[in-house]
């Protein structure tokens, strides 16, 4: 019998809200040595997630984008909007300010093949499981699947 993301999942994850302090969040993550946390709104549903990536741009500043001068008119060679998001990362002081919004997540019922498939084919390292309700009710990170791999 194939194991559901149930069987392996953390259940009753630390979740965060939009309005927590960034200091705050961090602390979580490095005292119970985890990368990311989902973050709920007041009802317990989820609006984000915040992550070691997230956080990274407080550290390493950001880099305005590059552009060209001609003929006295500015041209850039990357998106500007991107640069006003890393830019709102870099000083934001709330989770909210810095969480990456709409994450991927799954079902507790799919199988931990299918949720490895997701995993790899959207480039994610946490996936938070959620109920019916959109209630988050477990995390599931690349490491659980890795040692439910190992434990079979």
């Amino acid at each position: 019998m194939s194991k559901t993301v149930a069987d392996v999942m953390t259940n009753n994850p630390v979740v965060v809200r939009p309005n927590t302090p960034l200091k705050e969040a961090i602390q979580i993550l490095a005292e119970r040595r985890i990368s990311g946390l989902p973050v709920v709104d007041d009802q317990g549903k989820l609006v984000g997630i915040i992550s070691e990536t997230d956080l990274m741009w407080q550290e390493t500043g950001v880099t305005p984008p590059a552009y060209i001068m001609f003929l006295d008119s500015v041209i850039y060679l990357q998106n500007p909007a991107t640069y006003d998001r890393d830019l709102h990362k870099a000083l934001g002081q709330t989770v909210g300010e810095v969480m990456s919004k709409n994450p991927v997540t799954i079902s507790p019922d799919k199988t931990l093949k299918a949720a490895a498939t997701v995993m790899h084919d959207r480039s994610v390292h946490r996936l938070p499981v959620l109920d019916t309700t959109g209630q988050v009710i477990g995390i599931l990170t690349r490491g659980d699947v890795i040692r439910s791999m190992a434990a079979d």
